[in-house]
């Protein structure tokens, strides 16, 4: 394998580990991330909710500010990929499989079983469900992806700088971004992204597990899910090898004609009226409560505390494992793009069509047990969107159609992930070589199967958790630097809003 660098030995050594110890003491690892989650959640829960919040009033004001004209790549660069497929693919490569597997799972968790408000099964209690689930699905998850994405677009494509996380601290920490602290600052890139990929392949094993076994009595079992991930792993590295303009853009526009059908055949089989007059309130009251959503830490009750630390914590946690890999992505399909174009396109967008997704799923999983029709809350997690189809019209068909699309999600996520992995990995290469990404592909197949084998779910969401804290620092330091960046560029370019006074007209006196 010519051309990997450094940062590929030191990663793969660090992740080997892993993989071992998973598979020698597979208890003690669920102990000790658990521990450790347990720590960043209630040491580090307030630092969370500060720096996301950051990175939404940062993408916002880039939205609103002569900065947004500002293009990522060279005056003349034109969009390598039209605005629909543009859409697909980082929507494919941000939500995927979550959406799926969340998408009745978390509201009638939030109605049925554990409240952010401790109320459950009441009217109020549908309004707090869906509030929360779009705080968790919105603009927050998508400020986090939008600012790594963007700065890396801005460095890269702007400003000349290779593909790395490491190259765009070059204006905090000059020479040192291709020494040993940018080496590091890049090993930590890629270990985020391997748990985090990981993290998700899991869920999407365990979800089509889920699915088999509630439609054909498949039993949910770790050698089931292992075959499932075996299967897929065989696919995503075909679809890998083909390239980025023909496996990840084909899976990519498949996915949303796969998601568009699944979305309409729910909305109109479903309670249409109910699902619309769901959505126009929560976008009220998410937009009227975002503030205090944003900062809720509840220091003074252990109960809301323990939600909060559950959930929010745990997503804020996943976006940023995520970010480097989906940043990377994102930035690699946005030359040519203007910061305002940007940011409306990966923050606003994004975030509409998941809340009209939540409505849809959520709310008709919802009404199910309100009305008395069906105990949702009672299936396994996995199994909560199945259950919802079979009080539907075409259930099954339903079902198969949310089966296919976490699998086209599942191959997506791991053939965008072994694409970013492989220029993280070989000094910021725009066309890494497939045998980088054959070894990629292979390591998170192996992270998400240890994962699962120490400890199913939980030990998924401990081991993002911990991963994400170091990265979220990381983050911070790119944020500044981009910000830096741009206010010496918008000064060059005479966009600085500086108010010019009037003068006073000189009124002559006749001689």
């Amino acid at each position: 394998m010519k051309k990997v660098s450094a940062v590929f030995y030191v990663s793969t050594a660090i992740l080997s580990l892993l993989v071992l110890a998973g598979v020698a003491a597979p208890k003690t690892l669920e102990s000790v991330t658990g521990s450790l989650q347990g720590m960043i959640t209630d040491k580090f829960g307030w630092y969370y909710l500060i720096v996301v919040t950051a990175f939404v009033f940062v993408c916002l004001y880039l939205l609103v500010s002569p900065i947004g004209r500002i293009k990522l790549g060279k005056q003349e660069d034109k969009p390598e990929f039209s605005r629909p497929t543009w859409l697909a693919m980082l929507f494919s490569a941000g939500m995927g499989i979550g959406l799926v597997f969340w998408g009745a799972a978390e509201p009638i968790s939030h109605y049925a079983i554990s409240s952010p408000t401790g109320e459950t099964g009441t009217d109020q209690a549908i309004r707090n469900s869906m509030r929360f689930t779009f705080f968790h699905w919105g603009v927050h998850a998508w400020a986090i992806y939008g600012i790594v994405a963007l700065v890396l677009a801005y460095f890269t494509f702007r400003k000349g700088e290779r593909g790395l996380i490491s190259a765009t601290l070059r204006p905090l920490i000059g020479r040192h971004a291709d020494g040993p602290i940018g080496k590091a600052v890049d090993v930590i890139a890629v270990i985020a992204t391997v748990i985090g990929v990981a993290t998700t392949l899991g869920f999407g094993a365990v979800q089509i597990n889920g699915g088999l076994s509630f439609l054909y009595g498949v039993p949910t079992t770790i050698w089931v899910q292992f075959a499932i991930v075996a299967v897929f792993t065989v696919l995503f590295i075909l679809s890998a090898l083909s390239g980025l303009g023909k496996g990840i853009k084909i899976l990519s526009n498949a996915n949303m004609v796969l998601a568009f059908a699944l979305f309409i055949l729910m909305f109109v089989f479903g309670p249409t009226l109910f699902t619309l007059n769901l959505f126009t309130d929560t976008i009220g009251t998410y937009l009227q409560n975002l503030l205090n959503m944003s900062f809720r830490i509840s220091p003074l009750d252990e109960e809301n505390r323990s939600w909060i630390n559950g959930w929010t914590i745990f997503y804020w946690a996943w976006w940023i494992a995520w970010s480097p890999f989906v940043g990377i992505f994102i930035a690699r399909v946005s030359k040519g793009r203007t910061i305002r174009e940007f940011v409306v396109f990966v923050l606003l967008i994004p975030s509409l069509i998941g809340f009209l997704w939540f409505s849809t799923f959520g709310g008709s999983a919802i009404l199910l047990e309100h009305e008395g029709i069906a105990k949702i809350s009672a299936l396994a997690t996995e199994e909560s969107l199945f259950g919802v189809f079979e009080n539907y019209p075409m259930g099954t068909v339903l079902s198969i159609i949310a089966m296919l699309l976490v699998g086209t999600f599942f191959i997506t996520s791991a053939d965008s992930g072994t694409f970013v992995l492989g220029m993280m990995t070989t000094n910021g290469s725009q066309n890494p070589s497939n045998s980088v990404k054959v070894v990629w592909g292979i390591f998170l197949a192996a992270i998400a199967l240890v994962l699962l084998y120490s400890g199913g779910l939980q030990a998924l969401q401990n081991t993002m958790i911990i991963a994400a804290l170091p990265f979220s620092v990381i983050m911070t330091l790119m944020t500044i630097s981009l910000i830096k960046s741009l206010s010496k560029e918008a000064k060059e370019l005479g966009m600085t809003q500086v108010p010019v006074k009037k003068q006073k007209k000189k009124v002559e006196t006749p001689a």
